[in-house]
């Protein structure tokens, strides 16, 4: 993330903070002091205020090892979600929609040229997709990724595509402007998308998006499945016409949420 903004109301100070929070990744949940100002690129004295305010907080907690995380940085992600209202309304059909399929379904939304998956119900096989809430991957080789894309005017998808992917994947797909206009015409006319093994080996997966009460997409959900497993016509001919009902459901339950008046409590007290 950008450590210096473009404007005069940038706080370089909150930018720091998430910083650090973002350094704690996969392989190293705990860190010293002068393995945090490493991976940060930080002084150690600005890594040490940092780190000392965010254990004042709650979001970090002081280990033998060094530093670690807290279950209180779920929160900030979870607010997100929960801000919308899309996991409520989406929970029971997603949880529906896996015991008809006895495969695990997704919700994921668009950032860039990312796809950040926002909810999961998993089933546990032996071969699977690592997934989980704030995973990202290129969203063009996805599904769900798909689907989203499909749905933007010519300029929001150049834009949106034109940003590095902040995955740390590459993709086995990588089509040229030519090819990758040509399947999202094809997604946008049929109303849902196929990836058969585009974003790596074994995996399948069909996904349909989501709109909100005006008709905007605004995320989409999946059946993922593995290749050795789950044919594309069974996936197609099985899954998908389930999958398009739930997604159906799911955005008229969010536009119905959305209809609801909004009352503010403290205004009327």
């Amino acid at each position: 993330m950008p450590r210096t903004g473009t404007g005069p109301d940038f706080i370089e100070a909150l930018a720091r903070g998430l910083e650090v929070i973002a350094a704690f990744r996969p392989g190293r949940p705990a860190m010293s002091l002068a393995e945090v100002a490493a991976a940060t690129g930080l002084a150690r004295p600005t890594a040490r205020r940092i780190l000392l305010t965010l254990e004042e907080l709650g979001y970090v907690r002081a280990a033998e090892r060094g530093y670690s995380l807290t279950p209180r940085v779920l929160e900030l992600g979870v607010a997100y979600v929960r801000s919308m209202g899309l996991w409520d309304v989406a929970r029971p059909h997603l949880e529906r929609l896996v015991e008809r399929t006895g495969e695990s379904c997704s919700i994921a939304q668009l950032d860039g040229s990312d796809i950040v998956y926002v909810a999961r119900v998993s089933v546990p096989k032996i071969v699977s997709l690592a997934v989980q809430v704030g995973t990202r991957f290129p969203a063009l080789a996805t599904s769900l990724g798909k689907v989203q894309l499909a749905a933007l005017p010519p300029d929001e998808l150049d834009a949106a595509l034109a940003e590095p992917t902040r995955s740390g994947l590459t993709a086995r797909w990588q089509p040229d402007a030519a090819e990758r206009d040509a399947e999202l015409r094809d997604v946008r006319a049929r109303g849902w998308a196929l990836t058969d093994e585009q974003l790596t080996l074994g995996i399948r997966s069909v996904a349909a998006p989501l709109r909100d009460g005006s008709g905007r997409v605004i995320a989409g959900v999946n059946v993922n499945c593995h290749a050795a497993e789950t044919t594309v016509d069974h996936l197609i001919g099985h899954h998908l016409p389930l999958l398009l009902q739930a997604a159906g459901d799911i955005s008229a339950d969010f536009a119905r949420v959305q209809d609801v008046p909004h009352i503010d409590a403290r205004a009327v007290s």
